[in-house]
């Protein structure tokens, strides 16, 4: 006896602990979320669910010291059970002295309340309403060795046959005397109230006073089979009623189905996707455009095409307007009703990686502030698959490329039904060589395998719009609106002339300029720049385009050589503050025309600046602070940045002649919305281009045409592969697959109705019978002809396939991938006449589709990897930077014999050990330096991509663009282009080898290659700079600042960044922690 009380003191004294508040642990489930017909078997699978728990011996008492439920375990009455062990205690203390007995009684008494109070779970039955019970148990002088001392305020729901338990075990107490008749009184009236709620669900006897006395004189026997009979009343109404499950997965995938069906549900109470005054979009987003970027009003056309009958319908649409015209924010509202009212993930695609990273600056404090992701697919940036997030959607932001992989990706996975809308800037980028076959190719998938996903395409430079309407089964709408007038002017010595269609010749007589040339400043500027410039700047803006880069650079100094010295003295504060910046985030170097040029307010700008450099040089420009850029034809394609007055030194890129569309996208960025009445263009030529220039400015804009065969190996190759490797499976198959795992057979009804729910919440109702499971995009020729045919280049085959058939192309196409080993043949019998050719796609094949290797190097990338295993030097990172140079930059490099071989010298062995393994030698370079014949027979492809390793290798070592710049003598420009690709080509390396079991050394290992390469940063910066927005100067500031980690930029708060962190603003602060929160979760 002595042991087993001492056990039963321990038991108490020890699992004593506070639970939760009734609020947390009674919540019920709502049954008026779900369907009236799945009331009563919902009830039942949760019954089923709670016979099934498993069943486990019963440790002794004093071992059960842990959290878990005491009778969670437990569902039968079995020998091992809690009841037996119970009894048997019962047993053995009938044979001890009658005094004992009742201190047993007590101990017993404290021992089932103490454990049920904190042990048992409580749950609550249908539409049960919560109930607050104070059960305080109170010990007599005679048990002081076991201390019960409850809370202030214990409260807790418990059924009602446990209340009836409690109360029969205080009443039929010989010595709870007087302090306990008090406390039931203190308590009956929360009593009273619990048990006539309690009436209403569960049927109970009622107490009387009689009844009490009676159990206070009943036998010591009959109150011991009282115990046995209360506990096992108490868990058999357990049994029955609704209990919680205690697994946390299936808790979550219970939590997240229930969701879905309520998200279902409400769709379909309520079709109508309006959710406030701003064309179905809070007002709160109208305050933003306002507050965050001045737009008040809409343009009219704006208006008109948010309220098209096609785009509420959802159909598919193509809409061109001049430059400046306001289409993005057209777009932009488009995506926000996507996002905030349908619920869907949205995919933006933009031309180049600048755009994608401004838009993600701007699109950012929108994210934050309306409650949704926006993520950067650009360069080796983003997640493949893409993260399924249960709340808020995502904005995916790509480029060409990275768009087309991560369509591949959900189209995989099958999530592609929940893109709910795709929106394409420059469509016209879609006849532009391989880049627009990606694209292409990328819409086409869209369209084959979702029919819920709208796409919406827009461009200013749109001729043969009727191809992409078929090809994209898309409306067209269209307008020559533009918010500030545009005059285009042409120049011919001295004399400028306007534009006029209705003149005979095209132009008329404008004036002549008047502007006072001394003999050195005509022969320094026979194009008379300094006068068209001066009368602009420095008040208003201007962009002057040239030819090449070089150009750039020499226009930029001579205006400034004969600018007047007032110009220096417009805004100087602020030019020396930009200065200072570029020394800042260059490591204390700076261009030395920059130098010259920027206290004019003039500076170059094309792809021979950094990517650092170029992002202050346009923040500075448009603040106004920087008022003229000689630059490429790519800033007219690029970030806008519009000015005043617009001006093409000739009419050349390069060496070719202007086309008309890039002559509409350079004039285009005169005029600026809000700043200017007027916009003015002029291009100067010489009288020998007179008659191509007036062709030029009369003839319609090019037709758009489709490279997806013109471009082979990235084209219809590369689509062909990826149709036959992409496995597709519906989200409706998916949903019923995984529910029934779930869920038993005898459910099937159920089954049926939940998964029309949930594919309803993600197909609409219209959609959701007509759908089936697809194994694969394409298997056979027939049916991969049958795609094309829905393709861009199918609608344009008549004019596009002169000497060939569309099917003979196909033909052709897949015997070549056949022959390379990417595909290999099935032959079936389709009927008794006809075979069938199936096709599957190799390890080989998958691996090239999965990391996005142009098909025309991926047999010497697998090579290249074979040979690495055979001797893989890993003292350096030389060796794996080689294996990861993209191989398309080879032909346009142009070693320097003389530093290549200066370079080659300083190698350590272990170095020179990987161009031994390559096959170059020192003595080639050194030959080759000097200028001797060479007869042995060396790779140039092999000799000049371990050059550009080299390059790459110098510039992980040194982390500075300036030194590696002035070693190989190479553009900085050039140099970070080289790492980006570099970057990237890892990135589909890494893909590429994790589809081949045999390159697994080279995983862990790549991983870490692509993240210096895509941030060439110290290690310990790293984390930072993954962060959108953070780059190395940034990142440098918050590593001194003792952010230096995801965490700590998660953790943060905005308002201590701003007063941490010199020059940051507030929305850059919130941008900055919204991302790490991104990437940290």
């Amino acid at each position: 006896m002595d042991e087993g009380g001492s056990r039963i003191r321990r038991r108490v004294s020890v699992c004593k602990r506070n639970r939760p508040s009734l609020a947390s642990i009674c919540a019920p489930t709502t049954r008026t979320e779900l369907e009236p017909g799945e009331e009563e078997e919902d009830e039942e699978d949760v019954m089923a669910g709670s016979r099934r728990r498993k069943t486990v011996g019963l440790q002794a008492v004093e071992q059960n010291d842990s959290e878990e439920d005491m009778f969670g375990d437990y569902d039968s009455f079995a020998e091992n059970s809690l009841l037996a062990q119970v009894d048997d205690l019962e047993q053995k203390f009938m044979q001890l002295p009658e005094h004992e007995t009742h201190a047993a009684d007590f101990a017993t008494e404290d021992l089932c309340s103490e454990n049920i109070k904190n042990k048992l779970s409580i749950t609550t039955v249908s539409n049960c309403t919560e109930y607050k019970t104070d059960l305080h148990t109170k010990n007599q002088s005679e048990h002081e060795d076991v201390p019960l001392e409850p809370s202030d305020d214990l409260l807790y729901a418990v059924p009602s046959s446990q209340v009836l338990f409690f109360e029969n075990l205080q009443n039929s107490s010989n010595d709870l005397g007087d302090r306990s008749i008090e406390e039931k009184d203190r308590n009956s009236f929360s009593y009273k109230t619990m048990n006539e709620e309690l009436l209403g669900h569960i049927e109970e006897p009622q107490q009387s006073d009689e009844f009490s006395s009676k159990v206070r004189t009943s036998s010591d026997m009959n109150r011991r089979k009282s115990v046995k009979d209360h506990l096992k009343s108490a868990m058999t109404v357990n049994a029955k009623a609704q209990t919680p499950v205690f697994s946390k997965s299936k808790q979550l995938k219970e939590k997240l189905l229930s969701k879905e069906i309520n998200v279902a549900k409400k769709a379909i109470e309520s079709p109508s996707d309006d959710r406030g005054p701003f064309y179905s979009l809070p007002s709160k987003v109208r305050d933003l455009y306002v507050q965050l970027k001045g737009i008040e009003k809409l343009y009219e056309w704006q208006h008109t095409c948010l309220t098209l009958n096609s785009v509420q319908e959802r159909k598919n649409l193509i809409y061109s307007l001049p430059t400046s015209g306001g289409k993005t924010l057209v777009a932009e509202i488009l995506m926000l009703q996507e996002l905030l009212c349908r619920r869907k993930d949205v995919l933006m695609i933009l031309p180049y990686v600048a755009i994608v990273q401004e838009k993600i600056a701007g699109l950012s404090s929108f994210g934050i502030e309306l409650g949704f992701f926006v993520e950067e697919y650009a360069g080796s940036k983003g997640r493949f698959p893409p993260t399924k997030r249960r709340e808020k959607k995502s904005l995916y932001i790509a480029t060409i490329e990275k768009g087309h992989s991560l369509v591949n990706s959900l189209i995989e996975t099958g999530r592609i039904s929940s893109l709910g809308l795709v929106v394409v800037d420059e469509l016209h980028m879609i006849g532009e060589g391989s880049r627009g076959a990606i694209l292409e190719m990328t819409l086409a998938k869209i369209l084959y395998t979702s029919k819920t996903t709208q796409i919406i395409g827009m461009s200013a430079t749109l001729n043969n719009v009727e191809d992409l309407q078929e090809f994209l089964r898309a409306e067209y709408y269209t307008s020559q609106f533009r918010p500030v007038e545009l005059k285009e002017y042409l120049k011919i010595n001295d004399t400028i002339y306007e534009v006029d269609s209705k003149a005979e010749s095209g132009m008329t007589f404008s004036r002549l300029l008047d502007y006072k040339y001394s003999d050195v400043l005509r022969k320094m500027d026979p194009d008379h720049l300094v006068a068209l410039v001066t009368e602009v700047i420095p008040n208003y803006s201007c962009l002057v385009f040239c030819p090449s880069k070089k150009n750039c650079e020499n226009v930029a100094e001579m205006l400034c050589k004969f600018l007047s010295k007032e110009y220096l003295k417009h805004r100087e504060t602020e030019k020396c503050e930009v200065i200072k910046n570029l020394r800042n985030i260059s490591s204390g170097n700076l261009c030395p025309v920059l130098k010259h040029t920027i206290p004019f307010g003039v500076a170059y700008h094309h792809s021979g600046l950094t990517s650092d450099e170029r992002k202050l040089l346009e923040e500075a420009y448009s603040t106004g602070v920087l008022c003229l850029f000689t630059c490429t034809s790519t800033l007219a394609a690029g970030v806008n940045l519009p000015a005043r007055r617009v001006i093409l030194r000739a009419p050349y890129v390069a060496k070719e002649f202007l086309k008309r569309n890039q002559y509409k996208q350079m004039i285009g960025r005169a005029g600026r919305a809000g700043i200017d009445t007027v916009g003015e263009s002029i291009l100067i030529l010489q009288e020998k281009d007179k008659q191509q220039v007036l062709e030029l400015i009369s003839r319609p804009l090019e037709n758009c045409y489709s490279h997806l065969v013109e471009e082979f190996t990235k084209g219809i190759q590369s689509l062909f592969l990826s149709l036959i490797g992409l496995k597709v499976t519906s989200y409706l198959t998916t949903v019923k697959n995984y529910l029934s795992a779930k869920i038993k057979k005898s459910k099937a009804v159920c089954l049926h109705h939940t998964v029309k729910h949930v594919a309803r919440s993600s197909y609409g109702q219209d959609n959701i019978y007509n759908m089936w499971p697809v194994h694969k995009i394409a298997t056979n020729l027939d049916e991969i002809y049958h795609f094309m045919n829905g393709t861009f280049f199918g609608v344009q085959q008549k004019i596009l396939l002169k000497d060939k058939s569309l099917w003979e192309v196909t033909v052709e196409s897949l015997r070549y991938l056949t022959e390379k080993g990417l595909l290999g043949k099935d032959t079936v019998h389709k009927s008794e006449e006809k075979l069938q050719c199936n096709f599957h796609i190799t390890k080989l094949g998958r691996a090239s589709f999965k990391g996005t290797i142009d098909l025309a190097y991926c047999d010497i990338l697998y090579r290249d990897l074979k040979k690495g295993l055979e001797g893989l030097v890993l003292e350096s990172l030389l060796h794996l930077i080689y294996l990861t140079t993209p191989y398309d930059l080879v032909s346009q490099c142009d070693p320097d014999w003389m530093i290549y071989f200066r370079q080659f010298s300083q190698l350590s062995p272990a170095e020179q050990n990987v161009a031994t393994l390559l096959g170059v030698s020192e003595s080639f370079i050194g030959k080759k330096a000097s200028g001797q014949a060479i007869r042995k027979k060396v790779d140039k492809d092999v000799v000049n991509r371990l050059y550009l390793s080299f390059v790459l290798y110098t510039l992980l070592k040194d982390t500075n663009i300036w030194s590696v710049s002035e070693k190989f003598n190479l553009p900085r420009g050039y140099i970070q282009n080289l790492l980006t690709g570099a970057a990237s080509f890892s990135s589909c390396v890494l893909h590429f080898c994790e589809e081949l079991e045999e390159f697994w050394v080279y995983r862990a290992l790549l991983v870490e290659l692509t993240k210096k390469l895509t941030y060439c940063v110290k290690a310990e910066l790293i984390p930072l700079m993954e962060v959108t927005g953070v780059l190395e100067g940034r990142a440098k500031q918050l590593y001194n600042a003792g952010y230096k980690s995801l965490v700590h930029l998660a953790n943060a708060n905005p308002e201590v960044l701003i007063r941490t962190i010199d020059h940051l603003s507030r929305r850059q602060a919130k941008q900055i922690v919204s991302s790490a929160k991104l990437i940290f979760t």
